[in-house]
C-alpha cells in the first residue's frame, strides 16, 4: 500500500466510522437536521447502516494493516460505492436532490479501489 492509499482510505474510513456511530447511537430526533431520509426508513434499517458503515471502515484499514486478508479493503470500498448509489437511489426517490456528497463518495471509494488493487 502507498501512502496515497492510506490517506484517501483513512479519511473515508473516518467519515464514514463517524457517520455510521452517529446512525447506531442517535435518536431520529437528532438525526433528521442533517438526514431527511431517517423519516422514510424503519429505525432498524438505519441502525443496520449504520453497522455497516463502522464494519466498513474497519474493513478499509484492519486488514492492511495487520496483513491478514487484505483483500477485504478494496471489497469494503466497493461496498461502500454500492452503499451511496443506493443512497443516491433514496434520496432522488424521496426528491431530495442534495445528492453531491454521495457522488463525492463514490468518487472517493472508487479511488480507493483503484488504490487498493493497485491498478
Amino acid at each position: 500500500m502507498n501512502i496515497a492509499y492510506w490517506i484517501i482510505a483513512g479519511l473515508l474510513a473516518l467519515f464514514y466510522f463517524y457517520a455510521g456511530a452517529m446512525k447506531m447511537f442517535r435518536s431520529r430526533d437528532q438525526l433528521r437536521p442533517m438526514m431527511a431520509w431517517v423519516d422514510r426508513t424503519p429505525l432498524p434499517v438505519v441502525r443496520a447502516l449504520g453497522a455497516v458503515e463502522m464494519l466498513g471502515s474497519t474493513g478499509l484499514i484492519l486488514p492492511p494493516l495487520t496483513g491478514i486478508a487484505p483483500s477485504l479493503a478494496p471489497a469494503a470500498a466497493i461496498g461502500f460505492v454500492l452503499l451511496q448509489i443506493g443512497a443516491v437511489a433514496v434520496h432522488l426517490a424521496g426528491e431530495d436532490r442534495r445528492i453531491a456528497l454521495n457522488l463525492g463518495l463514490i468518487a472517493t471509494a472508487a479511488v480507493t479501489i483503484w488504490l487498493a488493487t493497485g491498478l
